[in-house]
């Protein structure tokens, strides 16, 4: 060979590797196109004046090939260009997790043959997944939560038998068995199959998987016994089976995973005992609550120096725990709730200082609580009720700090609150009611500024209320009946705004009813009976709006208002004999006082009084155009931002030019509602919410009785158009646009000329709804929530469904509003949790004040009450319903017999269709459910509410026998 050709030679390899490098920086260029909208820094250096090995995340081979491209978490968006990806000759990792990537993946994918790992997981992907059988080099494929849906293929992962991770769960797959094409897998450790719609049985085989070290099957469809073959996988670290429907004990052999750390069989119908657990000592988390497991917790728990977490509530467990349960690790929960447990609380799960929550109500625990718990400055949540605990409570388990529950209600507890209450900064819920706690109420209860809820009802306190309470401006309930508070009730409770449920029935009050009640925005219910209250009722009452009202039993005097004196409020003033009324039977009629010279002097204090009144009426007149003016010109001159999510017809100053007092038509805590028409003709909605900032409000606060309550924005606003602005459904309130400026915001929205269905079925201005009309609503809010829930990109939970929520077009047709408590589930599939109660009294589901956790089975409790409400035509609170009980209570008492369940019906529903309503009955009582687990999704309730559409005439009685084969024993003896 001559000298010139290895030159040559050199040279054309030198043209092919440059031209290969110029190939690999067009694909790379072509990635940063493509995703060009991301929000992202990551392709600042992306240009062909850099060598791409250096481009973040990118890394090459030896031959500065392309090797990696990890791009994980770098908020990408954009539809991903596989094609050109997929040109990378030497590409073996493609890593774009946790982004928001949307669109197909085409079978492009399987020109990727060297991949080795892929991940897609946590996008917004929609489709189904490629065959990628040609990808035999494979081993760690991640798709969990990416979108894909439709048919898996899993027959294409046959022939990948280097796969060493297969997670692909939290995807909407269509129904399958157990994947058998998984089994053939010997080299797999890592097995992800949470929620994608796996049935059947867990296969025998599942044994032969020896390299398991992770085995997630969660949130399935599984049923019938865990096979004992799965104690042959001795690798297991992690065990998770939790929300199937697996029956049968825990199999023999189980011993035998002396490696396992993490154990979730939660929300089965599993039974038998624990004995296979007590080998396992190396176990951190046992998670098996929800079942109907027996027998007793094991000794050995008590000696396993790893363990921090155990869930073992609802079963059906017996006898003690150990004493030195969680006393050797960081201990950090225990919940062994609704069992049947005795003895006492072990003392020493706070030992090391590190334990959150405490939870063993409704249980048989005796004894007092131990003082070791007093130091215990981690606790969040401490919950002991329902049990036969007595002595005193330990005085710093007043003041934890951290903690934001406190629950030791229905025991035996003796002694004060003592002033370490003060100290409980972060005390949202103190539940200490039927006990027989007893002293004064320390003034410095009103320091522990966090409490939503207070309820020390049916004990022995004495003494005056604190007057400051009204200090407490986050408080929405406040029970007291039942004990001997003496004193005036204090005025200051007129200052917390938030304030629902008010009872201090049975006391020895004395003095007047506070007039500032009556400025309670939000108050749906009020019981101040069984007291020594006197004077007249105020006329600052009139403007409440109340669903229980209760006056009774008091030495209350003169006229009772004539807005009080309604049907709603029969029996609410009995026991008043110095009342009277124009209207009311029962009282005596007012009759002004006799006597020339008194007319005269009434005549003379009328004309004076009226002189006034219209003096002060034009200077306010002139005062309120004065401020209209100064408003709307105050308005014009701010700078304005207008976001549009739909084609408008209307300008930003149409908007503007509406916000003045003649258009108002309501108001609400978030902000006003103003009706605005068009020239057009069309009609619009807007909301108007103050910015929290109030250091850049520009206007004079003489404009907030036009403009309504100041710094309420920033949280409602936010949660109401992220929620909004996506939602395209017949059956949401559409959201056109919000116009925002640095003082305030409006939202604008479609308007709804027929109200409310609160408004519909009622108020004083309620209207016949046939049962054709009452069904058509059930069934389109039915499917406004299912959208929420099912339908959108990350399910969106309301958090207030209620029928003033849920709006009627011209045509009475549905639109589920007010998102402004809506929270988005967030993209790790962690459900979004808080410590303050969310909703409105009547509609919350009872697992709000037990867990904190909000979820979409939240909304289905509050949907199911709505459809009481339908049916019965009656309020979630009504007197008739007795004390600390609503409307699911009241349907629970019914279900005796047919003639019972049928009177439960609106009477102004024809008999014709009674049994149609019965049918929803049905719905509804599933929906409320006091386990949340029990309770159907809202895609269920759309189903069963179709197939109960009227005319398909199916005969429903619900009775006990029926709710108890629901697993759900306590629905018809909820506790309040």
């Amino acid at each position: 060979m001559s000298p010139a050709y290895p030159s040559l030679f050199f040279l054309c390899f030198l043209c092919l590797f440059s031209a290969i490098k110029s190939d690999e920086l067009q694909v790379l260029l072509d990635i940063k196109t493509a995703l060009q909208k991301s929000n992202t820094n990551v392709f600042n250096s992306w240009d062909a004046r850099n060598p791409i090995c250096k481009f973040p995340g990118i890394t090459c081979d030896a031959r500065n090939s392309v090797k990696e491209i990890e791009l994980s978490n770098q908020n990408l968006t954009g539809a991903l260009p596989l094609k050109s990806i997929c040109q990378l000759p030497s590409l073996d990792r493609l890593s774009l997790g946790f982004n928001s990537l949307y669109g197909t993946i085409t079978n492009d994918l399987n020109s990727c043959t060297k991949l080795q790992y892929l991940d897609l997981g946590n996008n917004f992907f929609t489709g189904p997944f490629p065959d990628i059988s040609s990808l035999s080099q494979l081993q760690h494929l991640y798709l969990n939560q990416s979108g894909f849906g439709g048919a898996f293929p899993w027959k294409s992962l046959t022939n990948l038998t280097n796969l060493v991770t297969v997670s692909v769960g939290d995807n909407q797959f269509d129904p399958t068995p157990f994947p058998a094409e998984l089994l053939s897998l010997k080299n797999l450790s890592w097995l992800y199959l949470a929620n994608c719609s796996i049935q059947g049985t867990i296969p025998e085989s599942i044994g032969d998987l020896t390299e398991l070290v992770n085995l997630e099957l969660s949130d399935n469809n599984l049923s019938g016994e865990i096979p004992w073959q799965i104690s042959k996988l001795e690798k297991l670290w992690q065990l998770e089976l939790y929300n199937n429907s697996l029956t049968g004990r825990l199999p023999v052999g189980l011993r035998n995973l002396t490696n396992l750390e993490n154990f979730d069989a939660s929300m089965n119908y599993l039974e038998g005992d624990l004995s296979e657990l007590r080998f396992l000592t190396n176990l951190v988390s046992i998670q098996l609550y929800e079942n109907e497991l027996s027998g007793e917790v094991p000794a050995e728990f008590g000696e396993f120096k790893k363990l921090v977490n155990l869930s073992l509530y609802t079963n059906k467990l017996t006898g003690t725990l150990p004493s030195t349960l969680g006393s050797w690790a960081n201990f950090d929960f225990i919940d062994v709730s609704e069992n049947n447990l005795t003895g006492p609380i072990p003392p020493d799960m706070c030992k090391k200082g590190t334990m959150r929550g405490l939870l063993m109500l409704q249980n048989n625990l005796t004894g007092e609580i131990p003082a070791t718990y007093a130091n215990c400055v981690t606790l969040e949540r401490f919950r002991v009720s329902k049990n036969s605990l007595s002595g005193t409570v330990p005085g710093g388990i007043w003041g934890l700090p951290n903690v934001n529950i406190i629950d030791i209600q229905m025991n035996q507890f003796e002694g004060p609150m003592t002033a370490d209450i003060g100290k409980a900064k972060a005390l949202g819920q103190l539940f200490i009611g039927n006990n027989r706690l007893s002293g004064e109420v320390p003034e410095e209860l009103s320091q522990a500024t966090s409490l939503v809820s207070i309820q020390l009802n049916d004990n022995q306190f004495a003494g005056n209320i604190p007057e400051k309470i009204g200090d407490l401006k986050q408080l929405s309930s406040l029970h007291l009946e039942k004990n001997m508070f003496s004193g005036q009730i204090p005025d200051s409770l007129g200052s917390c705004t938030s304030l629902s449920d008010l009872n201090m029935a049975d006391n020895s009050l004395s003095g007047a009813i506070p007039s500032s009640l009556g400025d309670l925005p939000t108050l749906n219910s009020l019981n101040i009976s069984g007291n020594r209250l006197s004077g007249q009722i105020p006329d600052s009452l009139s403007s409440l709006k109340l669903s229980l009202l209760d006056l009774s039993d008091n030495r209350l005097t003169g006229r009772i208002p004539q807005s009080l004196s309604i049907e709603a409020y029969n029996g609410s003033f009995a026991g008043n004999p110095g009342l009277c009324s124009e209207t009311i039977g029962s009282f005596r009629r007012c009759s002004p006082k006799s006597g020339v010279s008194s007319s005269v002097r009434t005549i003379i204090l009328c004309f004076a009084v009226g002189s006034l009144v219209l003096l002060l009426a034009i200077a306010g007149y002139m005062h309120l155009k004065k401020k209209e003016k100064d408003h709307e010109r105050s308005l014009k001159e701010e700078s304005w931002d207008v976001k549009s999510f739909h084609v408008l017809t209307f300008s930003e100053d149409d908007i503007l030019d509406s916000i003045k007092q003649e258009n108002l038509i309501g108001k609400g805590g978030s902000g006003n509602v103003y009706k605005v028409a068009l020239a057009n003709g069309k009609e619009l909605a807007v909301k108007h919410i103050w910015n929290t900032d109030s250091s850049s409000r520009k206007r004079s606060i003489s404009t907030a009785p036009i403009l309504g309550k100041r710094g309420q924005k920033s949280k409602e606003f936010d949660a109401e158009v992220q929620t909004l602005s996506s939602i395209r459904h017949v059956n949401v309130v559409k959201l056109y646009c919000s116009i925002t400026s640095e003082d305030s915001s409006l939202l604008v929205y479609e308007y709804l000329p027929n109200g409310s269905l609160w408004d519909r079925l009622h108020t004083s201005q309620k209207m016949e709804l046939d049962w054709q009309t009452r069904y058509e609503i059930a069934l389109g809010a039915a499917k406004g929530l299912e959208y929420l829930h099912h339908g959108c990109d990350r399910p969106v939970i309301h958090r207030d469904v209620k029928s003033s929520n849920i709006l009627l077009d011209e045509f009475f047709k549905p639109r589920i509003a007010d998102f402004g408590l809506a929270k988005i589930v967030q993209a790790n599939g962690g459900k979004d949790s808080t410590h303050v109660i969310a909703g409105t009294h009547g509609y919350i589901a009872p697992e709000y004040g037990y867990t904190y956790k909000v979820n979409e089975k939240s909304d289905v409790y509050s949907f199911g009450v709505v459809l009481m409400e339908l049916i019965s035509g009656k309020r979630p609170i009504e007197p008739e319903y007795g004390d600390n009980r609503d409307i699911v209570d009241w349907v629970s008492s019914k279900l005796k017999n047919k003639e019972s369940v049928l009177s439960i019906v609106d009477s102004r529903i024809p008999e014709s269709f009674k049994e149609d309503a019965i049918k929803v009955l049905r719905i509804a009582i599933l929906c409320t459910a006091r386990v949340a687990a029990m309770r159907p999704t809202m895609r269920s309730v759309v189903q069963m509410l179709e197939d109960a559409e009227p005319c398909k005439l199916v005969s429903i009685v619900v009775s006990k026998e029926a709710a108890n084969k629901r697993k759900d024993p306590e629905m018809f003896n909820q506790d309040p």
